[in-house]
């Protein structure tokens, strides 16, 4: 007779459930995407009752009055979903040629594992515009103890949808991607694109032949090969024109006295839990009709739980970047101090790709304007650490206070700024003047 044993086992297994799904991908949508996935979620969802609007829109009224340069909720034209076709028809463009959309298509048409496919489809709709999954998105996942070979599976899967590149981490990856589908392809090339793409930039092709014992013809015809592949594969999938309309998620308004961060949920309809079918879950006796109407109960309150988790995420993020930013806030400066995304997600408790996926696609509106939150997120320049916004207002400041006739060249520019007590190179102010559309001392000098 055999013996039976008991043997411990360490295993690892997939803890994405799909309210933390759901909560991530809520995160990360814009004001358009959310209010459409809400009305999505009313009509697919009978337990989920809209609620009159009457106080929010009394809300709204008495912000504006504080503030009347709000324009974000029920009548501000610009942002308003119905009464301007063109907003509606720009939403509407962008999602028929979204590139994570076209992405996740491609993934229901393959047989995966679920796991795989869930995993796979969030990877997708992480992509950014051009086609490119950013580390800190990777990392996240990661946080949520999903096992690496499995994340390494799904970014795989992803990498091999179309169009070629797409997926990839970094440019080296994207280029070594389209590469890798096409014939005759010489080991070198991944040698040259892993490694040596600033020199082949700059056209400087000893150190790239010492290095691999190539001859020059053969590193010019790697370089016109290279040059032939799609540095940016969700181009194809960008709209040609920008999106005009946007709503901001919040706004910096001073109240009383205070600027203080209030969040932009006045266009959002107001969600409440049906009684009827509350009452009806309670009283049937009817043992199906019990469990649709606890799975939708259920789906309901993931919903809340998500929205209201989205918000807090959101305030936070900007009751950060409003203490880190005051000055421009106050009015008295129009340069921002350097702020990145890690410090906000350690100071905030955070994980970066968390701060990340808040910040993606949202806007603040302010007194001075309306900016992307990604704005007042700059890294910081030389030892100084003054933020390289800063410095670009500076550089601006300076062109336009400049003789005409005797314009400032890149190098009186640099030794203006070191005057300032800020440190840079000559070619970094090449590279900002540049950034900014200024033309050279040449092209600006005036007869």
């Amino acid at each position: 007779m055999g013996s039976v044993s008991v043997k411990p086992e360490l295993r690892q297994e997939l803890k994405m459930t799909p309210q933390l799904l759901q909560s991530m991908k809520i995160l990360q949508m814009d004001s358009q995407e959310l209010l459409e996935y809400i009305e999505r979620s009313i009509e697919e969802n009978p337990v989920l009752e809209r609620e009159d609007a009457y106080d929010i829109r009394g809300d709204y009224e008495k912000l504006r009055q504080q503030a009347s340069w709000i324009d974000g909720g029920f009548y501000g034209s610009s942002f308003t979903r119905d009464d301007t076709v063109m907003a509606a028809q720009s939403v509407m463009d962008r999602d028929l040629e979204s590139l994570s959309a076209f992405l996740c298509d491609q993934l229901d048409r393959q047989r995966l594992p679920k796991p795989l496919l869930a995993l796979a489809k969030y990877i997708a709709e992480s992509v950014d515009e051009d086609g490119y999954v950013a580390e800190e998105d990777l990392e996240g996942i990661a946080e949520l103890k999903i096992p690496q070979s499995l994340i390494e599976q799904a970014l795989a899967t992803v990498q091999k949808l179309d169009p070629a590149g797409v997926g990839a981490r970094n440019l080296s990856e994207c280029l070594w991607l389209q590469l890798e589908r096409q014939r005759n392809v010489p080991p070198y090339l991944r040698e040259i694109v892993n490694t040596f793409l600033p020199e082949l930039g700059k056209k400087h092709y000893g150190p790239i032949c010492r290095a691999l014992g190539l001859s020059l013809k053969k590193v010019q015809e790697a370089e016109k090969r290279i040059a032939a592949l799609e540095p940016h594969p969700g181009r194809a999938f960008q709209a040609a024109e920008p999106v005009t309309y946007v709503r901001p998620d919040l706004f910096v308004v001073e109240i009383d006295g205070e600027l203080q961060v209030v969040l932009n949920e006045f266009y959002l309809p107001r969600l409440s839990v049906s009684d009827y079918y509350a009452r009806l879950l309670k009283e049937s006796e009817e043992k199906e009709t019990r469990q649709y109407l606890q799975e939708k109960m259920q789906q309901a309150k993931w919903l809340f739980n998500s929205l209201e988790r989205r918000g807090g995420t959101l305030r936070r993020c900007a009751d950060a970047i409003l203490e880190a930013q005051r000055p421009f806030f106050d009015g008295k400066t129009t340069a921002l101090t350097s702020m990145n995304l890690t410090d906000l997600g350690e100071a905030l408790a955070l994980h970066t790709s968390t701060v990340s996926r808040a910040i993606r696609g949202k806007f603040l509106q302010c007194k001075q304007g309306t900016y992307p939150l990604k704005y007042f997120f700059n890294k910081a320049v030389g030892e100084q650490g003054t933020s390289r916004q800063a410095i670009k207002q500076m550089l601006i400041s300076m062109v336009r206070d400049e003789d005409p006739k005797y314009p400032l060249s890149d190098q009186q520019l640099c030794s203006l700024l070191s005057e300032n007590g800020i440190i840079v190179a000559r070619r970094t102010v090449a590279k900002y003047r540049i950034e900014l559309g200024i033309g050279s001392s040449v092209a600006r000098k005036q007869a």
